[in-house]
């Protein structure tokens, strides 16, 4: 539960906002009141002791839930932890993360984010949420204030990812908003070996009663990064505005995104043995390639207390989306000799998508309910062509000394017009969703009960005639239950049992160098099931969570060049995080996983049992922050990443090392002439350490993505 403070001056300003009529009141009469604003869909959880995580985050069509009453496992990082590690990506918030892994998407440079042992692509995770509408393949940090982790099937409290992922788990960011004090930021920097940084953040509440906020985020990153010839461009500009009363909250946000690399390092297949990493800084990438996309997006979230039981709530959003790649991402063998193809393709997305609900409170006898009703739909349209030189491809050298060729010919397999694609898929989900949460004993044991009905109507069209290639339309019921019961107010035990269901995969044109057959067709939804148990504990200045789950979803990869359901993965895994502040100016955060999994029911017992590809059994982050109290304003931190042995072929007898990475980073704050003044210095993988960082990515893939070099990066920010 989230407490807000408000003033009866306050309350006039809403009447007169709703109906126009302004009332009066004497200075002097004003008295403060405290307005509680619970599971809300707008007004989010505070901010937990040592500012790095929130106290709950975003369950769906549950609303902001503080993190004891939650029947799921999440996490949610603030904004002061995303500029304190200098984020440049979600992938970068992530790092803290014991839960996550970040990989890359199929033949591009599309962020991957692993829960549980699934994927999650960066094009099924919600903007406040709602689906569908944030740049696809990456963005900026700068843009958010929490980055909202939610672990596990999701179809219920959601509804299922309209682009067939999410199996274990979700992301929901959330906007930046006007704080009550203002800001006028400006920050400087560089990173490596030339990239060079500026970003402006400014904000300001505004209305008689501060009621009315604005928020203007500006980024410009520009140059050579820290492997050697990769160039970053990237523009951002957003707009916020948000309107806080007592009955009605309101947020509106829109935003252009530019995001173009040159030379981008890019993924390897191995066939064979895994070959040696090069140098951690080493670039194979073909000088011609490159990956850009510009993104529009806006989103739209209110909601309005129609009385002091009921509330209802909308939103909405739309992207419009262009992407054009030229990328040759080599094969490898195991001694490092590269033999590559050109892929060039363009890709426009329309999305339209729009969630909207009514929460009611009400009591039968001693018992509490509180009831949701909900409905969602998102409406994808893609358009996308393509164009491969010949399979056959060419020599580019070896990993360790690649050698530069002119751009071959793309006439070997042409899908569509590169200057005007044809839509090549369209896909509609739409649901309705019912949740009651039953309060016992206090709330001491609170149960909640819910169902979702959806239908997913996709459609895969061919890229040269427009022809229809396969379709469906079906819809399926997804329950829900769970149980939350707290036995002290700082401990609280939960289980759940949830559904996944997704959007059959599409097919990719080409995975692992090879092309497939059936490229462009859309697979049947895929459904599954979780169980989980845990515990949660909160000692008010530091806490920790404890949970042990089991997740399962039909397996889809590639076999003999075609794309398919093969079997079922099933994960079973145990998670441990702790975060806060358990001593004063000292920070934690982190965690581990244990996850064992299987493939099953696998074609003709063909790898039965075995693990899938690209899945570490064990996984840790740890971050400490520490205050020097002799030196009031200087902090330094250190985080380590650990990612056990993962296995790059379903047989398991092929697997790349595990690894580790050390980052360290110090700042500075003070105050220069009146103005607050903040230096960050920042080091990324201290060792220089070369490493496979993640095998695939997309399910059943096993290209390989190396780990980046040591980073060094700077910034000054001035507060005026």
């Amino acid at each position: 539960m989230t407490r807000h403070l408000f003033t009866a001056t306050s309350m006039a300003a809403l009447a007169w906002a709703l109906d126009g009529t302004a009332l009066a009141q004497d200075a002097s009469e004003i008295e403060e009141i405290i307005v509680e604003s619970k599971n809300s869909q707008v007004v989010l959880t505070e901010d937990y002791a040592g500012g790095q995580v929130a106290r709950g985050g975003r369950a769906g069509l549950l609303g902001n839930l503080d993190f004891l009453d939650a029947p799921f496992a999440t996490t949610a990082f603030t904004s002061d932890l995303v500029i304190s590690q200098q984020s440049e990506s979600i992938g970068d918030v992530l790092a803290n993360d014991p839960f996550v892994r970040v990989a890359k998407g199929f033949g591009n440079f599309q962020e991957v984010y692993i829960i549980r042992g699934f994927p999650t692509f960066s094009d099924d995770i919600t903007l406040n949420g709602v689906y569908g509408i944030l740049p696809r393949q990456f963005v900026a940090a700068e843009l958010l204030e929490r980055v909202e982790v939610f672990r596990g099937a999701n179809a219920f409290i959601n509804g299922a990812a309209p682009g067939g992922s999410a199996s274990g788990g979700t992301i929901n960011l959330v906007s930046k908003r006007a704080p009550t004090e203002g800001i006028l930021r400006l920050t400087l920097g560089f990173e490596a070996e030339g990239e060079l940084y500026a970003a402006a953040d400014v904000g300001q509440r505004f209305g008689r009663y501060d009621e009315w906020g604005i928020r203007v985020n500006g980024v410009i990153r520009d140059g050579e990064g820290a492997v050697e010839n990769e160039e970053t461009n990237l523009r951002v500009l957003s707009f916020g505005t948000d309107y806080q009363g007592e009955r009605f909250r309101f947020s509106a946000d829109f935003g252009f995104q530019d995001n173009r690399i040159d030379q981008p390092r890019p993924q390897v297949t191995a066939f064979g043995e895994v070959p040696d990493t090069p140098d951690a800084d080493a670039n194979y990438a073909q000088p011609f390639t490159f990956s850009d996309e510009q993104q529009v997006f806006a989103a739209v979230r209110g909601e309005f207390d129609i009385t002091d039981a009921i509330t209802a709530w909308v939103g909405a959003g739309f992207r419009e989306g262009d992407e054009e790649n030229d990328l040759a991402n080599p094969n490898t063998t195991a001694e490092g000799a590269l033999n590559a193809f050109r892929f060039v393709n363009t890709r426009e997305d329309s999305v339209r998508s729009v969630d909207l609900g009514l929460r009611a409170t009400f009591e039968t006898g001693a018992i509490e309910h509180t009831v949701v009703v909900s409905g969602s739909l998102v409406d994808l349209e893609f358009a996308n062509a393509f164009a491969f030189s010949s399979f056959g491809g060419f020599d580019a050298g070896t990993l360790t000394n690649p050698i530069a060729v002119s751009p071959p010919a793309t006439d070997a397999f042409v899908g569509g017009d590169l200057d005007n694609p044809l839509v090549t898929e369209e896909t509609t989900t739409t649901s309705f969703a019912f949740a009651d949460t039953l309060a016992f004993l206090d709330g001491r044991l609170l149960a909640t009960l819910g169902i979702r009905y959806q239908n997913i109507d996709t459609a895969a069209f061919d890229a040269t005639s427009g022809a229809l290639l396969t379709d469906y339309d079906e819809g399926r019921w997804t329950p829900a239950f769970g149980l939350v019961w707290k036995p002290t107010d700082a401990l609280s035990v939960y289980a759940n049992y949830a559904e996944n269901l997704q959007a059959g995969d599409t097919a990719p044109n080409a995975v692992g160098g090879q092309p497939v057959l059936n490229g462009g067709d859309i697979l049947n939804p895929f459904v599954g099931e979780q169980y989980e148990i845990g515990a949660k504990y909160d000692a008010g200045s530091f806490g920790g969570t404890l949970s042990l789950f089991s997740v399962n979803r039909p397996n889809a990869f590639v076999e003999d060049n075609v794309f398919g359901a093969n079997g079922e993965q099933r994960n079973l895994g145990i998670e441990l995080s702790v975060f806060g502040e358990p001593l004063e100016g000292f920070r934690v955060l982190g965690g581990l996983t244990v996850l064992d999994n299987e493939l099953k029911e696998t074609a003709g017992d063909v790898n039965e049992g075995n693990t899938a590809v690209g899945l570490p059994e064990f996984q840790t982050n740890i971050n400490l922050e520490y205050d020097i109290p002799a030196l009031p304003g200087l902090t330094v931190d250190g985080r380590f990443i650990h990612t056990g042995e993962q296995f790059t072929n379903a047989e398991n007898t092929i697997s790349v090392d595990s690894w580790s990475r050390l980052d360290i980073g110090v700042r500075y704050t003070t105050d220069i002439s009146g103005v607050g003044a903040a230096f960050r210095l920042r080091l990324e993988n201290v060792t220089d350490n070369s490493y496979w960082a993640t095998v695939g990515g997309f399910p059943g893939a096993n290209y390989l993505i190396q780990g980046a070099p040591r980073t060094i990066s700077f910034t000054a920010s001035a507060d005026f």
